[in-house]
């Protein structure tokens, strides 16, 4: 997992995210601020998730974004 990648775009992470964990709050997702390890905290607090799922889960938001048409 690239968290570097989540880190600089992690307005449009945070967004993506949403979707994916909606048992985590506003509030959590200010909590997490963009570090990995809050955000790893509170989905195996939510979500029973390993650090290995959650990083997995991670890079399959960021390869969307690779795969995703530019607006240019």
């Amino acid at each position: 997992m690239n968290w570097d990648v989540v880190e600089g775009n992690w307005v449009q992470f945070k967004a993506a995210a949403r979707i994916k964990w909606a048992k985590i709050t506003d509030s959590d997702w200010d909590q997490v601020g963009g570090k990995m390890d809050r955000l790893a905290g509170i989905i195996q607090e939510r979500y029973g998730y390993k650090k290995d799922q959650l990083a997995k889960e991670v890079d399959e938001i960021v390869s969307k974004w690779k795969q995703a048409p530019s607006d240019k």
